[in-house]
Order: structure tokens, then C-alpha cells, then sequence
């Protein structure tokens, strides 16, 4: 009888054991956030998958799936391609470059509402068992959304745009090589208790919309369709730890 009694009794204790050890290498969870800036904001659902690394543990890296819903009022998109927006289109040192502001026309859309859904790198440190801090950053996904009538300004010319339409492809590039609407967070994390916890973000967001029936005449001669709005937001999430 004591066969029958122990046997299961170490089972569970083992399995008890080995969920604990895993649990110290991995932090998965699901995490719900809103942010908010001048004239629009957004909200966003996400899951992520932490692998935690180093002699302590201290750093995790991993990937996520996450879902952004932005919306805003009477917003501007500037002319989106690096040659046209930048000085140098060199990788990573875009983020340097220069502005062309002699390039930049200016869409202003009316009631802009952008769903993009997109796996997102992460990178996180945690101080404590309660503190931690992170980063993460759309990489690839696809977007869709409202169409809306726009304005496009060029040389102080007007026109009106009746339809203009979300980018559909989003892909991480560097700086404006970027394509398409992408959403990246830095955090600062706070653990309530075992399963719960709490962040306040800031937030970079790039949206991207396109003209249907009008277009910008570059300077150098070619036709540009491509529209970027960059949204720096501040915001509040919270997350549920699996």
C-alpha cells in the first residue's frame, strides 16, 4: 500500500520540481496595452515568448505575435521612401541621416484606422523578481484597415485624394527603409504577483498609407504613392504570466 501511495506522491513532486526549473528559463505571457498621443493612439494584444539567458537569468530574449489597432483624426503621413526622406540611405546609419524637407509632400488623412498584425522580436532585463525592463519591435506581418478621403499637399498645392488605402506589407528594415505600419515599445515592467503584473511604455509607431488616384512627383523624377505617419505615444499595459 505505501508502493502505491509513494509512487504517485513522487511523481507529482517531480513534475512539481521540473515545472519550477522551466519556469525559471522561460517567461511566456499575453499582454494587453493602449497608448495615446496628440490626435490618435492605439491599442494592442500580444503574446510572447521569453527565453531567459545568462550565468542568473537576468536577460531573456524571444519572440511574440502581436496585434495593433491604430487609429487617429486629421493626421499627416509625410513622403515615406528613404531616397526621397533622407540625406543618406546607408542601413542603421539612417537613423543619423539628415531630413530632405524639400522633398517631403504631405497627406493629410482624415480618419486614418490601421490593424496590423506582426511577429515582433524581444529583448528584456529584470533588476529583481519585480522590476524589469525591455524593448521589443515589430519585424514582418501584413496590415489592413479603413480607407479615407485625404489631402495631399505639394509646393503649397492642394488635392484631394477620395480613397486613400493602408499599406498591406509591413517589414522591418532600418530607419525609413521601413515598409508598411510597425509597432515597437521601450517598458518598464513592475510584478504584482505570481501571474500578474503591470508596465508603463513608450511607444514608436510607424503607419503607413498609400494613394489610389493621385501621386507625388519627386524631384528626381520618379512617382511616389508611399505615405508615413511616425507617432511617438505614451501608454499603460498589463500582462498576464503563464
Amino acid at each position: 500500500m505505501k508502493k502505491y501511495i509513494l509512487f504517485p506522491l513522487a511523481i507529482l513532486i517531480l513534475n512539481n520540481s521540473y515545472a519550477q526549473k522551466a519556469d525559471k528559463k522561460i517567461n511566456r505571457f499575453a499582454d494587453f496595452s493602449a497608448a495615446i498621443g496628440q490626435s490618435q493612439g492605439s491599442l494592442a494584444a500580444s503574446y510572447v515568448h521569453n527565453w531567459k539567458i545568462g550565468k542568473k537569468k537576468k536577460w531573456e530574449v524571444g519572440i511574440g505575435a502581436r496585434f495593433t489597432t491604430y487609429i487617429g483624426t486629421k493626421t499627416d503621413f509625410i513622403t515615406a521612401p528613404a531616397r526621397l526622406a533622407r540625406t543618406s540611405t546607408t542601413p542603421f546609419l539612417i537613423f543619423f541621416a539628415g531630413q530632405k524637407t524639400e522633398n517631403h509632400d504631405t497627406l493629410t488623412v482624415q480618419r486614418p484606422l490601421v490593424n496590423m498584425l506582426n511577429l515582433s522580436a524581444n529583448v528584456g532585463y529584470n533588476f529583481n523578481n519585480k522590476w524589469s525592463a525591455g524593448f521589443n519591435i515589430d519585424v514582418i506581418g501584413f496590415s489592413f484597415g479603413r480607407k479615407s478621403s485625404a489631402i495631399l499637399t505639394s509646393n503649397g498645392l492642394t488635392r484631394i485624394e477620395p480613397t486613400a488605402k493602408v499599406a498591406p506589407f509591413n517589414i522591418l528594415l532600418t530607419g525609413d527603409h521601413d515598409r508598411g505600419s510597425l509597432n515597437s515599445e521601450f517598458f518598464v515592467r513592475y510584478r504584482l504577483k505570481d501571474h500578474w503584473s503591470i508596465r508603463a511604455l513608450y511607444q514608436f509607431i510607424f503607419v503607413e498609407y498609400k494613394t489610389s488616384t493621385i501621386n507625388q512627383a519627386a524631384p528626381d523624377g520618379t512617382i511616389n504613392d508611399r505615405f508615413r505617419n511616425k507617432a511617438n505615444t505614451f501608454g499603460m499595459g498589463i500582462s498576464y504570466h503563464f
